[in-house]
């Protein structure tokens, strides 16, 4: 049975202060565990008007102490942002306050802009290019043992220890984290949402190909990410699918907005330009009733030989995603 996981990005809606989307974040993670999902995986990005969720490792922290079973982690945590060592003892103290129920996604993008990312990290311009040495140090670091040798932090511990640690997840959108998924043995998600798809055959089979057994993963572990909703009705798909189109479409002039009401996207006049673009992104969401949602998700995850989804949905109303979310665990059960 596919397995379903959901991705959060605290996306910030027009008419509703940014931080309320953090307590909507919490929300949802409950209703998501009662649902039956998998893991609940909370995003990080910077500077920005359309998502609030710019430290996922306490989010995360508030998450896994109001739940019980769900498992709970980052999509991923930027790690060219930081210091490893500082990483593996946030999520160190997160297993501790969750034991054996915490991820630890990373990624290598900004998530953010370049003058942000600089201010996040002013080694910002060679943070990237250390990512494979950054991993290698904080997986050891997560597992309690000592780095490489010669490393002038061989001695350093994260604390506290404990008898379970995070599992770790690679996140891209490219083929690059899959390659380095595969070099240490890690799951690896394939950030669909983001390319609609394009690269993720070539890159799950290079994460294949090239994966090298570790000892918590004795063979590869593929999911997708990928933005979905469903509704009662076609009809009230399309009606809510207005906020994505115009989300997107003002993404595309590399204009990150907050998420607009269905009616106020239903004020917005198209272009011929723009009802192209719309047509061909309408053709590939994955949105609808739950069953034509359900029967394209399966799919996907034969396509791409898959056992796991992590569901994306954006809307306006947390009424109306809550609902989504339970369409669709009652579709895949």
């Amino acid at each position: 049975m596919l397995r379903l996981s959901v991705l959060d990005q605290s996306t910030i809606v027009a008419d509703r202060s940014p931080d309320a989307s953090i307590r909507e974040s919490i929300a949802l993670a409950q209703h998501c565990e009662a649902l039956g999902y998998h893991r609940y995986w909370c995003a990080e990005h910077h500077n920005s008007d359309s998502q609030a969720g710019t430290a996922p490792e306490i989010l995360i922290a508030a998450i896994a102490a109001t739940t019980q079973r769900i498992r709970v982690g980052s999509a991923g945590v930027m790690l060219p942002h930081y210091a490893p060592f500082k990483v593996a003892e946030q999520f160190r103290v997160l297993d501790a306050i969750a034991p054996g129920r915490i991820d630890l996604g990373v990624g290598r993008a900004p998530g953010s802009d370049g003058l942000t990312a600089y201010a996040l990290n002013p080694r910002a311009d060679t943070a990237a290019d250390q990512f494979p040495a950054d991993m290698r140090d904080l997986l050891a670091w997560l597992a309690g043992q000592k780095l490489i040798e010669g490393h002038p932090f061989r001695d350093v511990r994260a604390q506290p220890q404990g008898p379970t640690t995070p599992e770790v997840w690679v996140l891209g959108s490219s083929d690059y984290g899959a390659q380095v998924a595969a070099y240490f043995g890690l799951p690896f998600c394939f950030a669909h949402f983001i390319t609609d798809g394009h690269g993720a055959e070539q890159a799950l089979a290079l994460y294949r190909q090239g994966y090298r057994p570790s000892p918590r993963h004795a063979s590869p572990h593929a999911a997708l990410c990928v933005w979905a909703m469903a509704a009662e009705t076609q009809q009230e798909a399309d009606t809510l699918f207005r906020s994505r189109e115009i989300w997107r479409l003002n993404r595309d002039r590399g204009l990150f907005t907050a998420l607009a009401s269905p009616e106020q996207a239903a004020t917005h006049v198209y272009s011929d330009a723009e009802t192209a673009r719309v047509e061909r992104l309408r053709a590939r969401a994955f949105y609808g009733t739950a069953d034509h949602v359900g029967t394209r998700l399966r799919a996907l995850a034969q396509q791409h030989d898959v056992e796991e989804i992590a569901i994306l949905t954006t809307l306006h109303d947390p009424a109306a995603r809550r609902r989504s979310y339970a369409l669709l665990a009652n579709q895949m059960q």
